[in-house]
């Protein structure tokens, strides 16, 4: 598709483009903590993604656009579902969503775990801009090699 150009395109972290416009790909951040879940959506928004905040696992699941994820970052310890247990019923399910957990209560064993599990990333919190968008690139390198598959 070749796109009429007065100037420069925005930089945007996609070269999907529909109806001329830049598409973003679609962050989704699971965490009960309120205030982590609103940090975590504007600096998302910032970096040029689009995200959707969400309180709880379930609350992610309910979603009608959830398929639509491009990545999913998911606190580990909340009430309900956890996000490891969040990012295994997905993949039991055939919805793998490439997912980076997050956690204040870094442990290595739990790291470990989720690494084995096919986790992308294990962040502690607070994490940093650059260890956020190497992560969210990592998924969406994974998305990309998995659609390019289908």
């Amino acid at each position: 598709m070749v796109l009429p150009q007065s100037g420069p395109l925005p930089i945007v972290p996609s070269h999907v483009y529909s109806a001329g416009l830049p598409v973003s790909p679609v962050i989704a951040i699971v965490d009960d903590d309120e205030s982590s879940r609103e940090a975590l959506g504007l600096l998302i928004k910032s970096l040029g993604f689009s995200g959707e905040i969400f309180a709880s696992a379930a609350e992610f699941l309910g979603w009608e656009r959830f398929p639509e994820t491009a990545c999913l970052i998911a606190d580990i310890n909340m009430p309900g579902m956890s996000g490891m247990e969040l990012h295994r019923h997905l993949v039991k399910t055939g919805r793998t969503i490439p997912t980076a957990l997050i956690t204040a209560y870094p442990d290595d064993s739990v790291r470990d775990r989720a690494l084995a599990d096919g986790v992308i990333a294990y962040l502690c919190k607070p994490c940093s801009e650059s260890a956020l968008l190497a992560c969210i690139h990592s998924a969406l390198q994974a998305r990309k090699s998995d659609q390019d598959l289908s």
